[in-house]
């Protein structure tokens, strides 16, 4: 089979971005906190824990890691933007 009669587009079907992508810094704060009183819940044992601790951490950790890599991506981001605001107006001035 060839792909000779295949239309091909740069466009390809992108589907919407996952749960996690529009909730900026204060919302990855949030997870963090939400992540940690999991953990802390769950270390307690109060109502709702799962019979398996384990299960119970491992989701609290990756509610509290995606909170991290977006606060992580937000400092990046507000660095470079800094630094290339900086670069510009030090380049203007010897100009």
């Amino acid at each position: 089979m060839t792909d000779r009669g295949v239309e091909r587009s740069d466009g390809r079907g992108q589907g919407p971005g996952p749960w996690w992508a529009g909730l900026g810094t204060w919302g990855a704060v949030a997870l963090i906190v939400f992540g940690g009183l999991g953990a802390v819940w769950i270390s307690l044992r109060l109502p709702g824990t799962p019979q398996e601790p384990a299960s119970g951490y491992y989701g609290a950790a990756r509610v509290v890691a995606i909170g991290l890599v977006i606060v992580g991506g937000a400092l990046l981001n507000r660095r470079r933007a800094r630094s290339a605001a900086t670069g510009e107006s030090a380049g203007a001035e010897h100009d």
